[in-house]
């Protein structure tokens, strides 16, 4: 337990996996948005005394590593991140383009699963998940 955190009265060590997308595989708006995205949802689970400690935008959806205090819910943190992080594009980028609003942003829902004894597997998985996709439409190219 040598990077369990603390709060008050514990210790803790709470790491998930989540993976979300954008509404309707909006790969064309998302595409142009990622390189804002990082900073912020970083930004965003800074404010509710969260930490995402390994994270990747795919040009279709999202993988982050997260760190999570046990007063939070999984649930109510995903759903600040994507509620506020929709409002930030929305108001920045949504004058500029027809139908973009941030309440239909992200998709509804989202997969988690919780991270202890394989954190170091999932931060490779997360890593290299650009590379593994390459991999797999090239290897569907061929036939």
């Amino acid at each position: 337990m040598d990077q369990a955190e603390s709060l008050n009265h514990s210790r803790w060590e709470c790491k998930y996996h989540v993976v979300f997308i954008p509404q309707g595989h909006r790969k064309a708006l998302y595409e142009q948005l990622r390189r804002v995205l990082g900073e912020v949802f970083r930004t965003l689970a800074q404010h509710k005394e969260n930490r995402i400690e390994e994270g990747h935008l795919m040009p279709d959806h999202v993988h982050m590593l997260i760190s999570i205090p046990p007063k939070y819910a999984v649930s109510q943190v995903i759903g600040y991140i994507k509620g506020k992080s929709a409002i930030h594009l929305a108001r920045r980028y949504g004058e500029q383009r027809r139908n973009f609003t941030g309440q239909s942003f992200w998709a509804r829902g989202y997969y988690v699963s919780t991270v202890r004894w394989d954190e170091a597997m999932i931060r490779n998985y997360i890593r290299q998940q650009e590379v593994e996709d390459h991999r797999m439409d090239q290897f569907k190219l061929q036939f």
